[in-house]
């Protein structure tokens, strides 16, 4: 057969091909390492009922957002990605993204999807990115500590006074056991989520509302770093925490830590890889009392120019679905949907409920900036919060971390 001949051949096979394959399409997604199963659940039913596909690639989670950056640089970018809510502002700002605003509006329950994650997916009026994991941050207590402890396990402490005095009578319990663990050092995202909701409970915050002021130094943070410091001071936190940069951020399953503030996604872990952790969850008070919670996870995002949106729009409304929500929230990822979250978690551990009403009074810092400002481990939020609560000159810290943030912003504008 002549070479002509075997092109022709070859041409016409690739027509058939491509129309027969002209009704299905794949959607590339990628998404972090360790996206857990609620994602990947989803997603399998999603291509088990359709024609179209969702195709995963999992990048190394503190590679992703610079990939995905040079990645659209190189026009090789995936149709769509799942990203660090945080990250969103950033790449919708500099036109990276598909606008959804239209579409995601006419959705009948758009105004009950998560409000943190769709003011992150929000830039300058046009909407480019909605909730698909919705993580909070929670209170936790280990009710066989309270009970040796003398306190009583049923009952959810109510303010920062009690919490101290809690961890004052389960630190007597002696040994390696202690009242309360946070991740200090230089742990700013395990910061960000746990801590800072203390002061938003108060009504104040690091950063103004457009992200383009630093607020660090309020009375309200002042009065959080003094509860930390108090802690720190009497010996109810183990020493480790100092320097645990997020490894151990789930101390509490140790059995040795009478409370923490964890992710409402640890409650599925407790629940089923440490049985023999009784404990109850509650929401974050903020130093007045009034709780609050960061409202973290991950926003669906289409990539500028994805030829394939409309499918992405379609695996969004599935995994929007009463069936999409119940696969998620089976595998711990909290409902994105309040008009249907009772349903949802009906049948699953009651205690999971915190975590949906933690949305309603969660918040997430508004920035362009977060991985300079929070993130980085060198950054000044990071220093901040180990400066201030571990080391000797608390205004210095505050004095240090204001100006910093302040410049960073500055020098960004």
């Amino acid at each position: 057969m002549t070479i002509s001949k075997l092109l022709a051949t070859a041409s016409m096979v690739t027509f058939c091909l491509s129309t027969s394959l002209a009704s299905a399409a794949t959607l590339n997604v990628w998404v972090r390492t360790g996206i857990g199963e609620s994602f990947t659940s989803v997603v399998k039913a999603y291509n088990d009922g359709h024609a179209d596909k969702v195709e995963l690639t999992q990048v190394t989670q503190n590679e992703l957002v610079q990939k995905y950056a040079t990645a659209i640089a190189g026009g090789q970018a995936p149709d769509a990605l799942s990203l660090d809510l945080i990250y969103n502002p950033a790449f919708a700002a500099a036109g990276q993204l598909e606008d959804l605003t239209d579409w995601a509006k006419s959705l009948p329950y758009f105004s009950s999807l998560s409000p943190s994650h769709v003011r992150l997916g929000t830039y300058e009026g046009k909407i480019y990115g909605l909730p698909m994991l919705v993580e909070t941050s929670v209170f936790a207590w280990n009710k066989d500590l309270y009970k040796k402890a003398g306190l009583d396990p049923d009952k959810a402490p109510a303010n920062w006074d009690e919490i101290i005095a809690n961890a004052e009578k389960i630190r007597k319990l002696g040994d390696d056991t202690y009242g309360f663990y946070f991740s200090g050092g230089g742990c700013g995202g395990c910061m960000i989520f746990t801590f800072t909701p203390l002061t938003w409970g108060a009504g104040a915050d690091i950063l103004s509302a457009d992200g383009k002021t630093a607020t660090l130094d309020t009375p309200e943070m002042r009065k959080a770093v003094g509860y930390y410091r108090t802690m720190v001071e009497k010996d109810l936190v183990p020493p480790g925490a100092a320097s645990d940069t997020g490894a151990n951020f789930l101390s509490i399953t140790n059995g040795k830590i009478g409370q923490q503030n964890l992710g409402a996604f640890a409650i599925g872990t407790l629940v089923t890889q440490h049985p023999d952790i009784h404990f109850g969850v509650t929401l974050i008070p903020g130093v007045n009392g009034k709780p609050s919670s960061f409202a973290g996870g991950d926003n669906f995002v289409v990539t500028k120019g994805s030829p394939k949106t409309s499918i992405a729009k379609d695996f969004l409304q599935f995994a929007y679905s009463p069936e999409g929500q119940k696969i998620m929230a089976k595998y711990g990822s909290l409902p994105t949907r309040a008009d249907i979250a009772a349903d949802v978690l009906k049948d699953l551990d009651p205690r999971m409920q915190v975590g949906v009403d933690a949305i309603a009074v969660g918040k997430t810092p508004y920035t362009l900036q977060f991985n300079d400002l929070i993130n980085s481990a060198n950054g000044p939020w990071a220093s901040f919060t180990n400066a201030a609560i571990f080391g000797k000159d608390v205004d210095g810290a505050f004095a240090t971390a204001q100006d910093e943030m302040q410049s960073i912003i500055d020098n960004a504008q």
